[in-house]
């Protein structure tokens, strides 16, 4: 078995067209909470999506994070935002458990690319069989 080295398909912080609808939006009372969350978003929110698996930094001060192998993801939903210039991913694992990406910059190109990687675990996996001992 070989192992290839990690290539990045994605590194960085959300959508910069997120933080800016949000700042007008913070012109108003009621634009207030969502430019408060994009302007978290834009300080601690951190991607990196690679060959290999899937790690979001996040949270407070970047507190948070989570890694995803291909292997794990069940399902992805994603919903395009800011007119579609970035969108919000759910990677569904097949525990059930749920990954929020918010604010991914071109995530059409990164959901191809996700499900592409997440095809390829599966073709590997499935030549990979276990060899039990013969009696």
């Amino acid at each position: 078995m070989t192992i290839s080295s990690e290539k990045v398909f994605y590194e960085g912080g959300p959508a910069k067209v997120d933080l800016i609808i949000n700042l007008l939006a913070g012109t108003t009372l009621v634009g207030l909470p969502f430019t408060l969350g994009a302007l978290v978003r834009a300080l601690w929110l951190r991607f990196k999506v690679t060959n290999r698996r899937i790690s979001v930094t996040g949270g407070w001060f970047g507190r948070d994070q989570s890694q995803v192998a291909y292997k794990q993801i069940n399902e992805i939903r994603s919903m395009p935002r800011g007119f579609g210039f970035y969108g919000d991913m759910v990677l569904v694992m097949k525990d059930g458990a749920k990954v929020e990406m918010r604010s991914v910059p071109h995530f059409r190109e990164t959901e191809k690319y996700i499900l592409n990687q997440i095809h390829l675990q599966n073709q590997k996996s499935d030549k990979e069989t276990v060899q039990g001992f013969a009696t």
